[in-house]
């Protein structure tokens, strides 16, 4: 009897769910214009780089195909303004390169090493708390890191460069001989017998060390009188550049850290390891990707940077010399693309004008490949993270 009760409301509740054709119709429709809005609005950020690249192209096309692409990568010559123009870009892109560079030392070991301590080594309290003021500094305009590098760090390194480098030599060079001697020490002292291993290990650590100091203190003391003729420089701009980059290593690496997972660390402590083995041969080598995925977007953070290059790098089109000398202004594509477009003939479209679309054309390949690649190796990390 409660079978057969039961069987008309059920009819009527299943009658109630079933749509008019008019109504399967509509919603139909109603699913493809919203599919088709938000396929739309996904490919506004594809058009829009498709467009970049074909306006960039457009107008650097002139330049490459009347100008010598000879001239252009091989010479250091830049008078773009003179009679007889010359568009030698070498030491422009040198200048990039350069300073690119100088920010990586700066940013990928500090970034690296902050991210490690902030995943396992702080408190998941104090980690909540020092991620979020970190991704902060990202937030700071660069003209307010430009006005930094030009004010204050400008007439510091002019004034007390030297100083200040050998200060830097101490606090890098001493945990980097400390280690130095711990692990020469040890591996040296292995293929001595059990009786005298001790008494080893000692004798190695002292004349291993002795030798790291003596050479750091030399290093120190050449640093110390070093003369610095120009605090806007390459040495500037990538401490600048490295700590504005910093943000990004940071945040991806630690989210790559965090990625790989309690499990790998659990079995590794119950193998025996140490925190500093966990971190070092299982962490580090599992999370190998996203880091190097990280350091990939924190160099685009400084190839591209603008204002910080063309206040505090002195806009020098040369070569130092020596070729590694980071203590000389140097000039780099973005500050020579803002501060030469306003003096370019924009209406006749001369050869200025041209190459600096040209500059902009090879930049932005650099980027776009640059790019390419974090996102693969990013793509490869979570696939392997799955698996």
């Amino acid at each position: 009897m409660q079978t057969n009760n039961q069987m008309p409301g059920m009819k009527a509740h299943t009658a109630s769910l079933l749509l008019s054709n008019r109504a399967q119709r509509q919603q139909r429709l109603m699913t493809v214009l919203g599919k088709s809005f938000l396929l739309a609005v996904t490919s506004l950020s594809m058009l829009a780089v498709l467009f970049i690249f074909i306006f960039i192209a457009r107008d650097a096309w002139p330049f490459f195909r009347h100008e010598s692409l000879r001239e252009f990568f091989t010479s250091v010559r830049w008078y773009p303004s003179a009679n007889e123009p010359e568009f030698g870009a070498l030491a422009i892109l040198y200048g990039s390169a350069m300073v690119t560079l100088g920010a990586g030392a700066v940013a990928v070991p500090l970034g690296i090493a902050a991210a490690v301590c902030i995943s396992d080594v702080m408190p998941f309290s104090l980690r909540q708390t020092l991620k979020p003021v970190m991704e902060m500094l990202a937030a700071i305009p660069s003209v307010a890191y430009g006005f930094f590098a030009l004010v204050v760090l400008a007439p510091l390194l002019q004034q007390k460069g030297g100083q200040l480098l050998a200060a830097a030599a101490w606090i890098i060079g001493l945990p980097v001989a400390a280690l130095t001697t711990i692990v020469m020490s040890d591996v040296l002292s292995e293929r001595i017998c059990e009786k005298y291993r001790t008494a080893a290990r000692w004798t190695v650590a002292i004349v291993a060390g002795g030798g790291t100091l003596t050479g750091l203190a030399i290093i120190a003391n050449a640093l110390n009188a070093l003369r610095i003729v120009s605090g806007t420089n390459a040495l500037n701009v990538s401490i600048i550049l490295g700590i504005m980059a910093i943000p990004t290593i940071v945040s991806v690496s630690e989210d790559a850290l965090q990625a790989v997972g309690r499990e790998l660390r659990e079995g590794s402590y119950a193998l025996g390891a140490t925190r500093a083995e966990t971190i070092l041969k299982v962490v580090l080598p599992a999370a190998g990707s996203g880091i190097m995925a990280a350091v990939m977007l924190g160099v685009m953070r400084a190839v591209g940077e603008t204002m910080v290059v063309w206040m505090a790098s002195g806009n020098a089109a040369q070569i130092p010399r020596p070729w590694y000398n980071f203590m000389e202004p140097v000039r780099t594509l973005t500050a020579t693309i803002a501060g030469d477009m306003g003096e370019a003939d924009h209406v006749t479209g001369s050869g200025r004008y041209h190459v600096l679309f040209a500059m902009a054309f090879c930049l932005l390949v650099f980027s776009f490949g640059i790019n390419l690649m974090s996102e693969r190796l990013i793509s490869r990390a979570r696939k392997r993270n799955a698996a």
